[in-house]
């Protein structure tokens, strides 16, 4: 699966505070307006010519009906499959994308009798699926989670706990990059993703509730952090910590979102 290091998403990724409400309203459906019939193509084009943070929004209006129609049938948080939508593609304007409409980084895999396209990821000339349509990319994407073994233990989980799923796909081998989880999490509490699986809260603020913290605060993961030295600060232990953000390991990543006490 595709590794994606890309300096825009990085750097939303590195800034996100998740204290701002996110709107999607106004200029954000203007934009979103102007992409429906377009072609592939000259959606990308437009996309590209927004800023980072407004082409985010406006790929997520667009592709977030598909996400909830895909989550109805096949039981995929919307939220989990908008946030890889988001990253694999660079909202819609990264290569792969543009000249596959493959927006999940999916490769060849045995198996695969449809068109593909050569791109360099981990290995150079590397073999992805070719779409037409993106609403393809997004239905292959589902049946690829469903029914491969691997993933089986991922439908066990609650639609609506983002956090565990986001974990469970880099457990289950979706990404090589060691911080896939840490990445998809943040998108989705950066731009509300949760609310398109018709969630009233993130899952991190449930945790949190369930834990009956008197006081919740966020902090915001710096370079040279550790669970350890965090949860010092605050007066908590790791596990503490790691039970109140779904944390499955002591991996951090500078800008990821953590629940204090």
């Amino acid at each position: 699966m595709a590794r994606t290091l890309v300096f825009i998403l990085t750097a939303l990724l590195l800034t996100s505070c998740g204290s701002k409400k996110v709107v999607y309203n106004g200029e954000v459906k203007r934009n979103a307006k102007k992409m429906e019939n377009k072609s592939p193509k000259q959606t990308a084009k437009k996309l590209a010519n927004l800023d980072a943070h407004m082409r985010m929004k406006v790929y997520v209006l667009q592709y977030a009906p598909i996400a909830q129609k895909e989550m109805k049938k096949f039981g995929i948080p919307a939220s989990i499959t908008l946030a890889q939508g988001l990253l694999e593609s660079q909202a819609g304007v990264g290569k792969l994308a543009l000249k596959s409409n493959n927006h999940f980084g999916i490769k060849c895999h045995k198996g695969w009798r449809g068109p593909s396209v050569s791109h360099d990821d981990d290995a150079k000339g590397e073999c992805f699926r070719k779409y037409k349509k993106v609403d393809q990319s997004y239905r292959d994407h589902s049946e690829f989670l469903r029914y491969r073994d691997r993933y089986s233990k991922l439908f066990k989980i609650k639609k609506t706990d983002y956090v565990s799923w986001a974990h469970g796909l880099k457990k289950a081998g979706y990404a090589t990059d060691p911080q896939y989880a840490y990445k998809l999490i943040s998108l989705i509490d950066r731009y509300e993703l949760w609310r398109f699986d018709a969630s009233k809260e993130p899952t991190k603020l449930k945790k949190a509730k369930n834990n009956k913290a008197s006081t919740i605060q966020n902090y915001v993961v710096k370079q040279g952090d550790t669970l350890y030295a965090i949860a010092k600060e605050f007066d908590t232990s790791v596990q503490a910590l790691k039970d109140l953000n779904g944390l499955r390991s002591n991996e951090l990543a500078i800008g990821q979102q953590l629940i204090v006490k």
